[in-house]
């Protein structure tokens, strides 16, 4: 089995989400699509930068999931 990483920014101010996010890349075991969910979302809440975080309390949430397919 493969996993698939899945973001999903939500914020609390407005009470939404968006659509998940996909990925491109395929993990070989839940350990480093885990360490890899971290790291995604630090580098996008530093994209989106402090005062939009604050002003929205933004917040990434991610789940790894099995897959059939071939890690890349």
């Amino acid at each position: 089995m493969n996993f698939i990483l899945n973001l999903v920014m939500c914020s609390y101010v407005a009470g939404t989400c968006l659509p998940p996010y996909q990925h491109s890349i395929l993990f070989t075991d839940g350990y480093s699509c885990m360490i890899a969910g971290n790291q995604e979302s630090i580098i996008k809440l530093k994209e989106i930068g402090e005062v939009e975080v604050n002003k929205h309390k933004i917040f990434i949430k991610f789940i790894c999931t099995e897959t059939q397919g071939t890690a890349s």
